[in-house]
């Protein structure tokens, strides 16, 4: 029976406190409108002093519109806070009204439907950091996959690079051989040349 009044107390005193909350957001709203009124009505006097006096008024027009349009944002969602407290209240009430029993379910009910999101929660988080170990893994994977193809790009880059030398060492061994034999060539042709027998001298006349 006591925990009954003294959760009906509780209810009561947190539809207090949201009241309390709802008043001061709509005095906050209320003076922050009446001040930026002032302010637009000293930019629309201002505007008449200057030379392009529509351009000025369309300026302060359309900061107003915007201005006063989020804090009828704000209005709007405190209004729809304020039914919500007031349906709550009227719903306390009644609870506070029901059987101390039914008020100590509903308690139950409430706590478990919280235990339910939390649990819920723990469990969204913990599959989220599965995810992202999973996906961390795979871009692993991927990056261990990436260096090997380049390593063996580079692998393939350097045997081409040493064939291609190779292949230029052995066209310039070549190319030296051949003037070699040129030069051997040319040699033993000289030298030939040089070794054969001199011509018969010409008869002498008589």
């Amino acid at each position: 029976m006591k925990k009954g009044i003294a959760f009906g107390l509780w209810l009561v005193c947190l539809g207090l406190q949201a009241q309390t909350k709802i008043d001061t957001e709509s005095l906050r709203i209320s003076t922050e409108r009446s001040r930026l009124e002032a302010a637009f009505a000293v930019e629309n006097t201002a505007c008449y002093k200057r030379f392009l006096v529509n351009n000025c008024l369309d300026e302060v027009k359309a900061r107003r519109r915007d201005v006063l349009a989020d804090l009828r944002r704000q209005e709007i969602v405190l209004n729809d806070e304020a039914r919500k407290t007031k349906a709550g209240e009227q719903l306390r009430k009644t609870e506070a009204k029901s059987a101390p029993e039914k008020v100590q379910q509903e308690a139950e009910k409430r706590a478990q439907a919280v235990k339910d999101i939390d649990d819920r929660t723990v469990r969204d988080k913990q599959k989220t950091a599965d995810r992202q170990v999973l996906q961390a893994g795979e871009k692993a994977k991927s990056d261990a996959t990436a260096s090997r193809i380049k390593s063996n790009q580079d692998k393939d880059a350097g045997r081409t690079a040493k064939q291609a030398a190779a292949a230029e060492e052995l066209r310039k061994y070549n190319e030296r051989q051949a003037q070699a034999k040129d030069r051997q060539a040319r040699y033993d042709r000289d030298k030939a040349s040089q070794s054969k027998a001199p011509a018969n001298p010409l008869p002498v006349p008589q």
